[in-house]
């Protein structure tokens, strides 16, 4: 069974005003691998100031982690309404370098990279992560999201140089609308040059795309009136689970989907993790 790697940063999240919560990718790909009941790695960081923010809930995860120092942490304040999230920017984190893909082990044949802000991961970073044969995800956020503090602004003002080494990229349906400037469409998938493009829809399922394949939707089952944060990050880490052991991008995407609906269903019966 092939291992996946998750490389994203730590957050300061605060939800619906709530207290400071530790936050980001990591946490719930962690969770989605104990569900999936299979081994990973994890490359996260967090400034040494906030490392006691993260230091317990790190080590509860269950998963083989690596903390990378950071000057900045990333943060944000999220608020809910049904589906629909508001989000504002807090900090800014440091961008991540190609040095930093040493920390890979080196038997990792799929990379989920899951930037919180454009700055994050700049081209020549995925690059050197997509190195060596592996099949690099990119969360679509990365794209759009705007490096400042403030209200979250998002646009379609990114570099196309850092979907080069990408084979597969996820995009949310808002993602999407901004990318394509308007409605998201075949010709719209071509021009972006990844093999395999995931829009998530929610409640509805997924859309998923592949070059010169068309589209297919994966519906799925609704998991309402819970918090759906990471659930595109859960939903990553089984698309990659299923597409190293075999599977076709449709087959990955329905296991996948099957994973969120059941963290989200976990979460509503017990809180988030």
């Amino acid at each position: 069974m092939s291992r996946v790697t998750v490389v994203g940063n730590l957050a300061r999240d605060r939800i619906d005003g709530g207290p400071l919560q530790a936050g980001g990718c990591p946490f719930f790909a962690a969770l989605a691998l104990r569900l999936l009941g299979r081994e990973g790695q994890i490359v996260t960081r967090c400034s040494d100031a906030d490392r006691p923010l993260f230091e317990d809930p790190v080590d509860a995860l269950g998963v083989p982690v690596t903390i990378l120092s950071s000057e900045r942490t990333s943060g944000f304040d999220h608020f809910y309404d049904g589906e629909i999230r508001r989000t504002t920017v807090t900090a800014v984190g440091d961008p991540w370098a190609p040095a930093d893909a040493a920390h890979l082990d080196p038997d990792m044949r799929w990379v989920h990279v899951a930037p919180l802000l454009r700055s994050d991961f700049p081209p020549e970073t995925l690059a050197a992560l997509a190195s060596g044969g592996r099949s690099l995800s990119l969360d679509g956020q990365g794209l759009v999201r705007e490096p400042r503090i403030g209200p979250l602004e998002q646009n379609a003002d990114f570099d196309p140089a850092a979907l080069t080494p990408v084979s597969v990229l996820k995009l949310s349906e808002e993602e999407a609308r901004i990318v394509a400037a308007g409605r998201f469409d075949a010709s719209i998938a071509r021009s972006l040059g990844v093999e395999e493009i995931l829009v998530t829809l929610g409640s509805h399922g997924e859309d998923v795309w592949v070059v010169d394949g068309g589209v297919t939707h994966v519906p799925t089952t609704p998991v309402l009136g819970v918090e759906t944060t990471g659930a595109g990050d859960a939903f990553m880490v089984g698309y990659a689970a299923a597409r190293v052991d075999g599977g076709s991008p449709v087959e990955a995407a329905r296991e996948a989907s099957a994973l969120v609906a059941r963290m989200l269903d976990e979460r509503k019966r017990s809180g988030p993790p």
